[in-house]
């Protein structure tokens, strides 16, 4: 034979082979990356397609539903939201120009049925058509509408969480956005000053001001720098790396335990604690709960942010050089979500667990019967129980007598921390000097709710504006 047909025949023999190779993967291999790129919108007109499976609240209530258009084999589905902005965050939207986003996204394989591709093919040869599964969340509305109404307009965030199985009970960002609007309003919606689309609760990155000292505190008793009767001198003002660190108010409490310290959010005795902590060990810690990692909850990884200490957008680690005092107090450059310092309450509560959060709670088929359900899951151990009983009896402190009495109950005893951290140079805020939190968890002494709300912008303090919203949005869901 012609060698040079030989060469030829060769040549377009590999070619062909290369042909094969690239599409295979893309088609087979790297299907569901093909799936989930959002430029491609193939999978979304198909979906439409199909009717995609319900989404309910913990007490059955319609949070997103489909209704057909047309008629025939043009019949296509569109997404109806029937409590408009009341679930927005964090269920998300699903339309077929606009795609999907939050929980809509994160759980489109169950919605569109496609979760099991054995069923779809068994559905297929009996010539049934393919339809999603309802998906039962375990966000309770009547915490959504009381946090809502407690934030009262005010930009912020609230996060509650069931510390005995991470069950998120309610997830609230203000201000909020009706999904039924995005598909004629979404540029609006997204050049909004007041950036509606933004989910607070897990993409808002906050200093955490004193809430974060239970952190600190964590590490110090937990690694055995201190125990509860260890005594720190607390004068009203100290030097770290040559600048003034002071106490609220200008305030002296010479030598105190922990307990007091956590009561009264002592600053000059934590920053103390921090160094005495070391950066190293408080890292250990921060990163059992959850720190420098963005959080294990089911919503897509691309719509979470991560908490941490930043420098220009990146996170800092203890060898690039960090003012651990400070980073103890909750200031320096570190930066949290809602949602973490959500978990950092619930692992307390929970005996020094810290359980995987999900708002998935069970998915259904078409026939009603149950085809998935949720099951508790720990994502790190993060101290022991001891450490956890005894703040936990520091936090009540905080809420009987300390700087978190607004988020008392009657009744019911709550544990919490209080914080205030500085924002003096957010452009945003137009002036208005601070981040208010309150995180805490009741019963405190059998805990069924682990709560954290934050309010940006603010002149008041974390007791004065963000304790009573949480205490509100644990009432609505323990009663009492």
């Amino acid at each position: 034979m012609n060698a040079r047909i030989v060469k030829l025949f060769a040549f377009i023999t590999v070619l062909f082979a290369v042909l094969i190779g690239f599409t295979s993967y893309w088609s087979v291999f790297d299907a569901e990356n093909l799936k989930a790129e959002r430029v491609n919108k193939r999978p979304l007109f198909e979906a439409q397609q199909i009717k995609r499976g319900t989404i309910l609240a913990a007490d059955g209530t319609v949070i997103a539903r489909s209704r057909p258009t047309g008629s025939g084999a043009s019949v296509q589905y569109v997404r109806q939201y029937p409590n408009g902005p009341l679930f927005g965050h964090p269920i998300g939207y699903s339309y077929a120009e606009q795609g999907n986003s939050e929980f809509e996204q994160s759980h489109n394989s169950e919605l569109i049925g496609e979760d099991s591709e054995f069923t779809t093919l068994l559905d297929e040869i009996r010539g049934r058509e393919q339809a999603g599964h309802d998906v039962i969340t375990s966000i309770e509305p009547a915490a959504q509408q009381t946090a809502l109404d407690l934030l009262a307009g005010r930009p912020g965030a609230v996060v509650a969480i069931e510390p005995g199985t991470g069950e998120v009970k309610a997830l609230v960002s203000q201000p909020p956005y009706d999904p039924n609007r995005v598909p004629t309003d979404l540029p609006e919606l997204n050049q909004d000053p007041g950036s509606p689309l933004l989910d607070r609760a897990t993409q808002g990155q906050y200093p955490p001001g004193s809430s974060f000292k239970l952190v600190t505190a964590t590490a110090a008793l937990d690694s055995d720098k201190i125990d509860l009767e260890t005594l720190i001198d607390a004068p009203a003002t100290i030097d770290v790396q040559g600048q003034p660190l002071a106490n609220s108010g200008g305030s002296s409490f010479g030598e105190i335990d922990v307990t007091t310290a956590l009561t009264f959010s002592v600053n000059t005795f934590f920053a103390q604690l921090g160094q005495r902590v070391g950066e190293s060990t408080l890292y250990e810690y921060m990163e059992r709960f959850g720190f420098n990692s963005k959080p294990e909850i089911d919503l897509p990884p691309d719509q979470l942010s991560v908490s941490g200490v930043f420098s220009g957008g990146k996170l800092v680690t203890p060898d690039d050089g960090v003012d651990v005092a400070r980073i103890a107090i909750g200031q320096e450059r570190l930066l949290a979500t809602p949602i973490q310092m959500a978990e950092v309450a619930a692992t307390i509560a929970n005996g020094g667990d810290l359980m995987r959060p999900q708002i998935w709670r069970k998915v259904r088929d078409v026939d009603g019967r149950t085809v998935d359900e949720f099951s508790p899951e720990r994502q790190s151990e993060v101290m022991k129980e001891e450490t956890a009983d005894q703040l936990t009896e520091a936090m009540k402190a905080v809420v009987n007598e300390g700087t978190g009495t607004a988020a008392a109950l009657s009744g019911i005893d709550v544990a919490g921390k209080t914080g205030t951290a500085e924002v003096p140079g957010r452009e945003e805020c137009q002036g208005l000097p601070n981040q208010a939190w309150f995180i805490g968890f009741a019963p405190a002494d059998d805990p069924q709710i682990a709560v954290a709300a934050t309010v940006e912008c603010t002149d008041g303090q974390g007791g004065t504006v963000a304790a009573p919203i949480a205490g509100g949005v644990m009432q609505a869901l323990i009663g009492g």
